[in-house]
């Protein structure tokens, strides 16, 4: 069974009743040439084969009666696999037109726009459409909640895949840092790069793929959270010195959903003081964040994203590592390794949206530094009335040498 609704066959019984329960008239579908790739997911619309979608269409589903399109004469098929009437536009006018048509007795329509772009995922509309449907008559509200609902949300089948791609990295993490040791301790010469090649060959094996191979940094390049090495870029691998491992990836199947993991090790005998102080904070971070949800949840409240930055960020800045934050306690997860859902954020955005039952996503707090950067990364799941960690916890930095 797939991981969203869209792959499932959209239900749209369910969304008019989210529709409804949020005093909306209706959630307004819109794509240009792949512009907003939200919409694509929920619709399916260029997955269908002979179906063409180069030009604007419309998808337009009411609170209450019969979902109903518009397309391009030239694409006339591009809904024909979603339920509901379809009107046909050939010119500009034509288009307007029917979106006026289409909008008719729709007064507040939820689309993925984000006032003031706080949540940039969310916000894929244009300006210049979101203006033509307010022309129509129509307030423009954003789709944020309806996308976690419809986009975001994964089944059992999908949390399944998440949890088997889980395990498989943590092996390649462990024979990873094996690796090192075993290098460091015999004197073999070793880079970032060197590892790294090891670990795909291991995603190989395990029968994941990825976006990107995955990132192997040593002391600085620890200090650059979205440092990857590559074959004309990278450095040795020292003894003494902090590599960190991040790694996601999925299974290589339709529907599969990703995990994100990332570690610390030293490679050395004794983790230094001052390495060991700030893994500790963003240990300390991190599991103020699952407290967070895995109290809300069993308590029956749903957390949003930007209650859980604030949960590891208040640990962190206590902690006095104020200024060595760079980013955001986390993102959601889904057959994208960054996802449609909720972000664990109110650092670089103010995430507001809700944390619902069947959405995945990770918590990694970090600090950066000029010549060294600490992370850790994990991933929860939520459940009704629980959210589960996917994979062991980090408790300190790994002494790989002895």
């Amino acid at each position: 069974m797939p991981s969203s609704q869209a792959a499932a066959g959209l239900d749209i019984g369910a969304v008019q009743a989210a529709l409804r329960a949020d005093h909306l008239d209706g959630w307004l579908l819109y794509d240009f040439r792949g512009l907003n790739p939200i919409a694509a997911d929920v619709t399916a619309v260029g997955r269908q084969g002979g179906h063409l979608a180069t030009r604007r269409w419309y998808y337009l589903i009411p609170a209450t009666g019969e979902p109903r399109g518009l397309v391009h004469k030239i694409e006339k098929n591009a809904l024909a696999h979603l339920p509901g009437t379809t009107q046909r536009y050939a010119g500009r006018d034509q288009l307007e037109a029917g979106l006026r048509t289409l909008l008719t007795g729709i007064r507040r329509v939820a689309m993925e726009y984000s006032p003031g772009c706080a949540i940039p995922y969310v916000s894929r509309i244009d300006a210049g459409t979101v203006e033509l449907v307010r022309q129509s008559g129509a307030e423009v509200v954003s789709s944020g909640d309806l996308i976690q609902r419809f986009a975001a949300v994964w089944d059992e089948a999908a949390i399944a895949t998440h949890r088997q791609a889980s395990d498989k990295l943590y092996r390649i993490k462990d024979r990873a840092f094996e690796a090192v040791a075993r290098r460091i301790s015999d004197g073999i010469p070793t880079t970032e790069y060197d590892i790294q090649q090891l670990m795909a060959g291991w995603f190989r094996d395990e029968g994941l793929i990825s976006d990107s191979d995955p990132n192997v940094s040593a002391a600085e390049n620890a200090g650059n959270p979205h440092y990857l090495p590559t074959a004309a870029a990278h450095r040795a691998i020292r003894k003494n010195e902090i590599v960190l491992l991040d790694l996601w990836g999925k299974l290589d199947r339709p529907g599969a959903v990703y995990a994100d993991i990332t570690w610390v090790g030293y490679a050395g005998p004794r983790v230094p003081e001052r390495f060991a102080k700030a893994f500790a904070a963003i240990r300390d971070a991190r599991d103020a964040a699952v407290r967070l949800v895995q109290e809300s949840t069993r308590a029956g409240r749903e957390p949003r994203g930007f209650e859980v930055d604030r949960a590891a960020s208040e640990v962190l800045r206590a902690a006095g590592y104020a200024d060595n934050i760079l980013h955001r306690t986390g993102h959601s997860l889904g057959e994208t390794v960054h996802g449609d859902g909720v972000n664990m954020d109110d650092y670089e955005t103010h995430d507001d949206r809700r944390l619902l039952p069947g959405t995945g996503f990770t918590i990694e707090p970090g600090v950066y530094f000029d010549d060294f950067g600490v992370r850790t990364e994990i991933n929860l799941v939520v459940a009704p009335r629980d959210a589960a960690v996917t994979g062991p916890l980090q408790t300190e930095i790994l002494a790989l040498v002895s």
